[in-house]
């Protein structure tokens, strides 16, 4: 039974969650404040975090930031502000997904079951045997782990699964839509301009000069490659 950790101070929308959460056969833990959502994270390992933004004590980035700083688990933040720089934000800060309230139900589901769906298959995937090395950069596929130059580089879950599709695939142009259905899933409902936001923050990490990659190359108009050519 997977664990989903509710954040939100809203008592009567806590509960409706964490109510239909259980019909769906999860179970729901429900933090009111901040730092409550953070004692109960370490405390309770939840399998995914539904996060609002706007919380008593500390908002929801900030205990976004330190979840992620302590645990890959899935995080979907939730707000009633619509602003691009605030979905920006949270996605910077580590965040998987964005809702806008007022949401659908159904789709906030979904968004779970697609959520959870992937860690499952990310899970398969450590017990493959594999590693890929394209010049600089070696990628161990069991135990999740980067190095650049034989230094390790810490990607977050989205942005290693990111890194993984786009080495599997080097050599080959992929639109911002093939990776959304292969890395975030084919249930994801989200925007393709997350798939921007993760190359960004991808490139600050392995590549020598981000403003001028050398690996992961924008094919304009269409979407993204990472290079084909062996070095080394």
């Amino acid at each position: 039974m997977a664990r989903i950790l509710v954040v939100e101070d809203d008592r009567s929308l806590a509960e409706t969650l964490s109510y239909n959460l259980r019909n769906e056969g999860y179970e729901a833990t429900i933090a009111r404040t901040g730092l409550e959502a953070i004692t109960l994270a370490r405390a309770h390992e939840p399998d995914l975090v539904l996060l609002d933004v706007m919380l008593p004590e500390i908002d929801g980035f900030e205990v976004c930031r330190a979840i992620r700083a302590a645990s890959p688990v899935p995080i979907v933040m939730i707000t009633a502000r619509d602003d691009e720089v605030d979905r920006i934000l949270g996605l910077e800060m580590g965040a998987d997904d964005y809702v806008v309230k007022p949401f659908s139900l159904r789709e906030l589901l979904a968004r779970v079951r697609a959520h959870l769906r992937r860690v499952e298959l990310s899970s398969r995937e450590r017990d493959l045997e594999e590693v890929l090395q394209v010049d600089r950069i070696r990628v161990d596929v069991r135990s999740r782990s980067v190095e650049r130059d034989g230094y390790p580089v810490h990607l977050l879950p989205r942005e290693f699964d990111l890194l993984l599709h786009l080495m599997r695939n080097r050599g080959i142009v992929l639109s911002r839509n093939q990776i959304l259905e292969k890395v975030w899933g084919p249930d994801y409902l989200g925007d393709a301009r997350t798939v921007d936001v993760h190359v960004r923050r991808l490139r600050m990490k392995i590549e020598p000069n981000p403003d001028d990659p050398t690996y992961v190359r924008t094919i304009y108009g269409i979407g993204y490659t990472f290079r084909a050519e062996r070095e080394g």
